[in-house]
């Protein structure tokens, strides 16, 4: 029987969790078309996946958890959260840009 090495864990948590929180960004907010479903989903995997070990780490540190959590979870609960405020981040932005907002700012235009 072969050892998994403490990486490919860290890397298979940081996967489950960016792929969860992408998961449950879809089904917070409906996605428009399926377009919209697969960009979201693809853009939550990704920012899952490159900012997971960082918000993870800050999370439990902010939480008082640091020293309770295994790399793993820390990991998994990272990779959760930025890959679910991706899509809010991301999602704001798109839905500001995409309408006219007039002087008065009553989104009418004109």
């Amino acid at each position: 029987m072969t050892d998994v090495p403490d990486a490919a864990w860290q890397w298979a948590a940081k996967g489950i969790g960016a792929v969860a929180g992408s998961a449950v960004s879809l089904a917070y907010i409906l996605p428009r078309d399926r377009r919209e479903a697969a960009i979201r989903f693809a853009v939550g995997i990704v920012c899952g996946l490159a900012f997971g070990g960082v918000a993870g780490l800050k999370i439990a540190d902010e939480l008082g958890l640091a020293a309770k959590l295994g790399t793993a979870e820390t990991m998994l609960a990272g990779s959760a959260a930025a890959s679910l405020c991706a899509w809010w981040a991301l999602g704001l932005l798109m839905r500001f840009f995409r309408r006219d907002v007039s002087p008065e700012g009553n989104g009418h235009g004109g």
